[in-house]
């Protein structure tokens, strides 16, 4: 009950952090502050992956590395503005926008994710 509960709250403090930022950062002819978001988001995942199961140790517990990687996280970050963003670009007839998007949005993302593991592992 108590990984539900944090993830909960932790998904709530996500979710209001990705739409202030988004109606900041977001511009009329891309989605800069949702793909910003998604690669900070994703860097900060793999850092805290990382930390976590550097040298087989566990500095979170279970309870925390829910509340953080998956609330905050994963409320952070949004695969349906992800969608969304995609589809009105397809509707618009905007396929480079699209696939610079995506493009940006899967490959720096999992490099962000990836680098940011390497740094949490290693500190």
């Amino acid at each position: 009950m108590h990984h539900l509960v944090a993830v909960f709250i932790g998904g709530g403090i996500g979710s209001i952090l990705r739409y202030g930022l988004g109606n900041l950062l977001n511009k009329e002819h891309f989605a800069f502050g949702t793909l910003l978001i998604n690669l900070v988001g994703s860097l900060l995942i793999g850092f805290v992956m990382g930390l976590h199961f550097r040298l087989h140790s566990e500095p979170l517990s279970d309870t925390q590395m829910a509340f953080v990687v998956i609330g905050i996280f994963g409320g952070f970050t949004t695969f349906s503005s992800f969608m969304y963003e995609n589809i009105v670009y397809l509707y618009e007839g905007a396929y480079w926008r699209f696939f610079i998007y995506l493009m940006l949005s899967i490959i720096i993302g999992l490099v962000a994710a990836f680098l940011g593991f390497l740094g949490g592992k290693n500190l």
